[in-house]
């Protein structure tokens, strides 16, 4: 695509949804011999098509080149674990799954998801474009293809005889940069009577709760039910349901069935909807007014940081996360506010943030340092995380929270 049209309908692309200036790529980390070596930034420029609404970044680098080495591992998250594993109880019990059935994940990740319904002696299958990420997956013993999902692939299993009584994606659509090659590939995979099953962060949440920092260049579009229930549409697909999720700051699961079955639409989609028309979704003013939402989370940011440094006090940050990766860069945050930041994942530990060099540490260096406060960027996660790092308050540490709005914990 170029940034003159929509990725979904080809609409040109003449609005701004937030300009966040110029920014590395959210997980491209740097080792210590890597710091004085120059990085790639990009613009992070959300538009938004006035005809279908949907928001979207101009692709600049190829999935391959992004997902190549991946640092991301699903696993590392008690309560993400938590939250699968409810999944696949809820989903075996609604729609009767068994030994019989074909489960197939696209961005299946470190298996953190499948590997429940492993447990239940239900076949699976696992599809995922990070073979470093995928080689975990295997050593538990889930199947995992290591390719990227897309039309060809679904094409390739359909081949073999491979097709899926629940096919599911958590967290991938608002990476694709064809949706429509995409969705199109997940009609083909899904089975006559399959259920298809996606979760992804709710753009009506992005807006109201200022989730600015969610914007990264792995995420191509931020999706609101109604633009998604057009696209599905225009691909025989019919969403049929729709749940609200805490995840991610709110999320929504989906369900979608092919249109040729048989099915009525829940009074969640209908009130859900309905909730997007009052909060005017369907209007370009809506998106056109969230840019200035923004500066004001940067602007009280940054003034609780300058205030703390001149009072001497130390500030650290948890979790080496993408979208803190967009805060940091956008409001130009470096050690010279940030001593470090820690991280549960080993493969994180030993680098540098992209961008803003902050170094990576392991959870031990809080407790070793006993900084006075704590900026949780994954704020997606805070209670499992002031619940983890509960022992601050033995030296009179407090959590700071960045968004919706600056929030400080004692």
């Amino acid at each position: 695509m170029t940034i003159g049209n929509c990725r979904f309908c080809g609409d040109s692309l003449q609005h701004t949804f937030v300009d966040l200036g110029m920014s590395p790529l959210s997980n491209a980390f740097l080792s210590k011999a890597h710091l004085h070596c120059a990085e790639k930034f990009y613009p992070l420029h959300a538009y938004v098509c006035q005809n279908c609404f949907l928001v979207q970044l101009e692709q600049f680098e190829p999935p391959e080149h992004i997902f190549k080495d991946y640092a991301y591992f699903s696993s590392y998250s008690d309560s993400w674990l938590n939250h699968a594993k409810a999944y696949t109880d809820m989903m075996i019990d609604r729609f009767e799954l068994d030994q019989s059935s074909q489960v197939i994940e696209i961005a299946s990740n470190d298996g953190y998801l499948l590997q429940y319904f492993q447990e239940k002696g239900i076949p699976i299958l696992g599809i995922e474009p990070a073979a470093n990420v995928a080689q975990v997956a295997e050593a538990k013993g889930v199947p995992t293809l290591v390719k990227f999902f897309n039309t060809a692939t679904a094409k390739e299993l359909v081949a073999k005889g491979k097709q899926a009584d629940l096919l599911l994606g958590n967290n991938v659509l608002a990476h694709v940069p064809n949706l429509n090659d995409f969705i199109f590939g997940m009609k083909l995979l899904l089975k006559e009577s399959g259920i298809l099953t996606m979760e992804f962060p709710h753009l009506l949440q992005l807006i109201q709760q200022n989730q600015f920092d969610t914007i990264y260049h792995e995420h191509c579009s931020y999706l609101s039910f109604s633009t998604l229930e057009k696209i599905f549409s225009s691909h025989q697909l019919t969403l049929f349901d729709v749940e609200k999720l805490w995840t991610h700051g709110g999320s929504l699961r989906i369900y979608a069935k092919h249109s040729s079955e048989a099915v009525t639409a829940s009074d969640r989609v209908i009130q859900l909807k309905s909730e997007e028309l009052q909060a005017g979704l369907d209007q370009i003013e809506t998106y056109l007014e969230f840019g200035k939402k923004v500066q004001l989370v940067k602007r009280e940011l940054l003034t609780f940081l300058i205030h703390a440094r001149d009072q001497g006090r130390v500030v650290v940050a948890y979790g080496a996360a993408a979208k803190g990766n967009t805060l940091l860069n956008f409001c130009g945050i470096r050690t010279d506010f940030i001593d470090y930041v820690v991280d549960r994942n080993p493969h994180k530990q030993g680098l540098f943030l992209p961008g803003t060099h902050i170094p990576i540490y392991s959870p031990d260096q809080i407790r070793e340092t006993q900084p006075d406060y704590l900026l949780i960027l994954p704020w997606n996660f805070k209670e499992e995380i002031m619940q983890q790092q509960s022992y601050i308050r033995e030296w009179g540490g407090k959590f700071v929270i960045p968004i919706p709005q600056l929030e400080v914990i004692g």
